[in-house]
């Protein structure tokens, strides 16, 4: 079973915007994993440079361990992106609206360089959730990272096999 099931994808000139419903109510929150922060950290290290506007003093990874589980899917994301070539400055933002749209419910917003490459973050990004949370396998990064690059229109002129360094 999956921790989270995206019910919608929305391509706008600004971002890629993704409803995603929390399968089980009890996965709602990080903590349901004792150490799920740390693995993180293991998996993807240069995610402990990420800033969050979030209003945690303690780091990135402190409010990773504790926080919606969709935020974690947010950064998760973003990170990938950014392996995959993707600026690092690049921006997502995790709401809800649980009065309109029920609860577990929320808007997960990745802006791109590239939208083919912000969705298939998305999808290896919930792969991932699924692994930290125990529910499969972690999937490898490496093959990740690289079906991500993938993703990347070859630029003309580049050659075959090149993909634009944007």
């Amino acid at each position: 079973m999956s921790v989270l099931a995206i019910e919608r994808l929305e391509v706008t000139a600004e971002a890629v915007v993704a409803t995603v419903r929390v399968v089980d109510s009890a996965l709602a929150r990080t903590r349901a994993v004792p150490g799920l922060a740390t693995r993180l950290s293991e998996l993807l290290p240069d995610i402990v440079r990420h800033r969050c506007d979030c209003g945690s003093s303690h780091g990135v990874l402190a409010e990773l361990a504790d926080t919606e589980t969709p935020h974690l899917l947010e950064h998760i994301a973003l990170e990938m992106m950014a392996l995959a070539g993707s600026p690092r400055t690049l921006r997502g933002a995790t709401s809800w609206d649980f009065a309109r749209d029920g609860r577990g419910v929320f808007e997960v917003r990745l802006a791109y360089d590239d939208a083919d490459v912000a969705l298939a973050a998305l999808s290896e990004g919930s792969a991932i959730v699924d692994g930290l949370f125990g529910e499969t396998a972690v999937p490898d990064v490496d093959s990740a990272v690289e079906r991500l690059k993938a993703a990347r229109p070859v630029q003309p002129g580049l050659g075959e096999g090149l993909h634009s360094l944007r």
